[in-house]
């Protein structure tokens, strides 16, 4: 289940037109969704609310055995005012957002000219940041996030966790990311061990960057023609998918690697994947499939999972070591549920969430702002009921993992269970609740 200050910073990335699935790092995302969830470990409550526009806060309480929580709060430059964030009217898939990440056809960077904002005939843009500090209780550990965007293509996150039971008493990471759309690049420097690293991802076929013999002119001037119609900027109509000469791709073919070595303890590493994914053009199942090999390990993973039916998900991976021949197979699902005669309850929320568009539509036209955070097309045929999620490997372990909605709450329970038998078959139940305002 997704947390809700992850769910926050979605919308902020969303709001500043960051491409978050066009990385290295998000090449097996979906296999990794689909085979790789966690099942809660004990009782869990959250408590977040989005109490003014640039400022959320959230409270979580966690009991296994012994009686633990934090303390979260967030601030962005971005006004997050019409972000819906009430459980009461999200769809449930807002906080339990289905698996499979369907590509979306690349788009070009944002021109310069798109981030000035004058008044009076001075500049008075700024770049968009974020902040987030979580405070975990008894233990004392903090963590602290910043993120800010520093151009159209480029954007600087800084990530640090202190504890005085860490080496040097914590560590902080610095990540500098660039998106051309054709490509990505991330440099990134550990304080742990003094690690430098480097990793990029080439998307194969056309170049959304390259203009197509003066008919792109041609529509873009439609684009902002319609955009003044509607007391819209042409920022938002690019970022909504109003692309008037977007070509009819079915598929895109990624290729990527990363290398990284530690100044102190003198050892490096490296990896390199590709990837298949089909487009929404694609006529037939969504499917990806991917392949990454670590070297200098000897670890080979290859992957592919399929959207088997709007409501059903497939995946399977299999790993293996050439140096050890040890191997792993490893299936899953994901399933999701319709609520029968739920007609009033999504009726309700499309209104709330309805009320919410129009409010974007008019804080669009005065700052040129988009804000995010569902895929409203998804929920058209009615509300989910729930969501189940299975895998399982050769070992005999089984996953099993429940996403659902009771009233105005969201809830996970999940549990680990061995096959093998043993006194210890069913291991890791918990339940996790979250409520938000």
């Amino acid at each position: 289940m997704l947390d809700f200050m992850d769910y926050v910073q979605n919308a902020f990335y969303e709001a500043s037109h960051w491409n978050r699935n066009n990385s290295y790092g998000t090449l097996t995302a979906t296999s990794q969704a689909l085979l790789d969830f966690s099942t809660p470990l004990g009782l869990r409550l959250h408590i977040s609310s989005l109490s003014t526009p640039h400022f959320a806060s959230s409270y979580t309480l966690t009991s296994t055995g012994l009686l633990s929580g934090s303390l979260s709060y967030l601030y962005t430059s971005l006004r997050l005012h019409s972000l819906p964030c009430a459980t009461r009217y999200l769809p449930l898939p807002a906080f339990a957002p289905t698996s499979y990440r369907q590509l979306l056809p690349l788009r070009p960077p944002d021109p310069l000219w798109w981030w000035e904002i004058w008044h009076a005939g001075r500049r008075i843009d700024t770049r968009d940041a974020l902040l987030y500090g979580r405070l975990y209780l008894p233990k004392s550990t903090l963590e602290a996030l910043y993120v800010r965007r520093l151009n159209p293509t480029s954007q600087l996150k800084i990530s640090a966790v202190s504890d005085s039971r860490l080496p040097n008493g914590g560590s902080m990471l610095a990540l500098l990311a660039q998106d051309k759309g054709k490509w990505s690049a991330e440099y990134m420097y550990s304080t742990d061990s003094a690690l430098l690293g480097a990793r990029g991802l080439y998307n194969f076929g056309p170049d959304p960057r390259a203009p197509e013999s003066g008919m792109r002119s041609r529509a873009e001037e439609d684009v902002t023609a319609a955009g003044m119609a509607l007391n819209t900027s042409s920022r938002e109509m690019r970022a909504r998918g109003y692309r008037a000469t977007a070509s009819e791709q079915v598929s895109r073919f990624s290729a990527g690697a990363e290398v990284y070595y530690g100044l102190l303890n003198k050892s490096g590493g490296m990896s390199t994947g590709v990837r298949f994914a089909t487009l929404p053009a694609h006529t037939g199942f969504p499917y990806t499939m991917t392949l990454t090999l670590n070297p200098l390990m000897g670890n080979l993973s290859s992957s592919y999972s399929v959207k088997a039916g709007e409501m059903l998900s497939l995946s399977s991976r299999f790993d293996f070591n050439v140096y050890s021949y040890e191997s792993e197979v490893v299936m899953g699902m994901e399933l999701w549920k319709v609520k029968e005669g739920s007609g009033s309850g999504v009726d309700e929320r499309r209104q709330h969430i309805g009320t919410i568009r129009a409010e974007e539509t008019k804080e669009a036209g005065n700052e040129g702002r988009v804000v995010g955070g569902i895929d409203e097309e998804r929920h058209e045929d009615g509300d989910m009921a729930g969501c189940l999620k299975a895998r399982i490997d050769q070992r005999g372990s089984v996953g099993l993992l429940w996403e659902g909605r009771v009233k105005e709450l969201v809830y996970s329970c999940g549990a680990s269970i061995d096959l093998r038998g043993g006194k210890d078959m069913i291991s890791g139940v918990g339940l996790e609740v979250q409520y938000s305002s």
